[in-house]
């Protein structure tokens, strides 16, 4: 064992699983050409929000009948708007595996009041999506941000469903390929893996889901900022670039600027491969380590994003303790930001491994990992 600090610090530190780090190009003064006080309605605007959906488009691999929104309140926001206007017009399934999921439940059951059948599996673990009846509304997420799993495919969501799967991607779109006929609702933020700023979300709905928008209506009042139809069609506006209420034209800027990084290293299949690089770097590390292990007890379910880890050596007292004070060294020292676990989940660690992390940046982070680790042991040997 050795305490002895290592020689080297990452160049970016920033390991948070959001908001995440800003893509390695990133500057300031490259956000220059946002129309900073003009409206998001003239012209100059428009074109902004249309270009920002359109590269998601191309960069994803959206099919061109799918309708792509930019919306307010993040990936929540999104989610949100999705239930609220979709729900209610068949059974219901709700999966979770994580915090988010459950959260998703409790607005289904407790808000929505709808009797739905809740399927759910412990952290580190995955619902069997082989027991799903993909006939009723599905509610999931693809990955799970605070447990580290992600659904492997989509093989088992059949072509032929006759209800909506509705997926929350917060942390899977633009790090894992999403099977885009097998999704009829598809969330997340740009804050996530490719760093974008916060508090917009982006909505994406299947021809399917815009038939059932069009053609069934809630039971419930739906607000303003959740209204997706207006006379029994489509608000077509949304999906083109006239937002629900009014966007940041800085942080679309921002947008457009990770897009056009992510286009730069290879579009969607360049972002798999720094995400995969990065996550399995750590879990070389945990492999050739028996103090710490990966919390997907699957390793076909890990997730390549958010990789949650959790310490097993039995000399531990206070796992939750042990874990913050972990966290807390790594802080102190400046070599790894918030990386604790979500505060629901699971004592460990969380490493955010999205694309705009730098690989070199996880491998010089990880010694310091094990100075830290093998400091709090002694540390809580002499308190002992």
């Amino acid at each position: 064992m050795t305490t002895t600090k290592p020689a080297t610090r990452p160049a970016n530190p920033r390991f948070s699983s959001g908001p995440c780090a800003k893509n390695p190009t990133f500057s300031l003064d490259k956000l220059a050409d946002a129309p900073l006080g003009r409206s998001h309605r003239a012209a100059v605007g428009k074109a902004k929000l249309k270009a920002a959906i359109e590269e998601t488009r191309e960069i994803l691999g959206i099919p061109a009948d799918y309708r792509i929104g930019i919306v307010p309140a993040s990936d929540t926001g999104a989610m949100e708007m999705a239930m609220w206007s979709l729900l209610g017009e068949r059974k219901v399934e709700m999966l979770a595996w994580e915090s988010f999921g459950a959260g998703w439940v409790t607005d289904v059951v407790k808000q929505l009041k709808l009797e739905a059948e809740v399927k759910t599996a412990d952290y580190g673990e995955i619902v069997d999506l082989a027991t799903v009846d993909f006939d009723n509304d599905v509610v999931f997420t693809w990955n799970g941000t605070t447990s580290g799993v992600r659904v492997v495919n989509g093989d088992v969501i059949p072509t032929n469903r006759a209800g909506l799967t509705i997926c929350d991607a917060t942390s899977a779109a633009f790090a894992m390929d999403l099977p885009w006929d097998k999704l009829d609702v598809v969330t997340y933020s740009w804050q996530k893996v490719l760093g974008g700023e916060a508090a917009h979300g982006v909505l994406i709905l299947s021809p399917r889901a815009v038939e059932r928008l069009e053609s069934y209506t809630p039971a419930w009042p739906l607000p303003k900022i959740f209204r997706l139809t207006k006379g029994g069609k489509l608000i077509e506006g949304i999906f083109t670039g006239a937002t629900i209420n009014t966007p940041s034209m800085l942080c679309v800027e921002d947008y457009l600027l990770a897009l056009d990084w992510a286009r730069s290293i290879g579009g969607l299949d360049g972002l798999i491969a720094r995400a995969d690089a990065n996550a399995k770097a750590i879990w070389d590390f945990c492999a050739a380590r028996d103090w710490i292990d990966n919390l997907a007890v699957d390793p076909a379910t890990r997730s390549n994003t958010s990789v949650c880890l959790k310490f097993t050596d039995t000399r531990i007292q206070d796992g939750a303790a042990f874990a913050k004070a972990v966290a807390k060294r790594l802080e102190v020292e400046g070599v790894a930001l918030d990386i604790g676990a979500y505060r629901d989940a699971p004592a460990g660690l969380r490493i955010w491994c999205g694309a705009t992390v730098e690989t070199a940046d996880i491998e010089v982070m990880l010694p310091w990992l094990d100075w830290a680790f093998n400091a709090e042991i002694e540390a809580q040997a002499v308190t002992a």
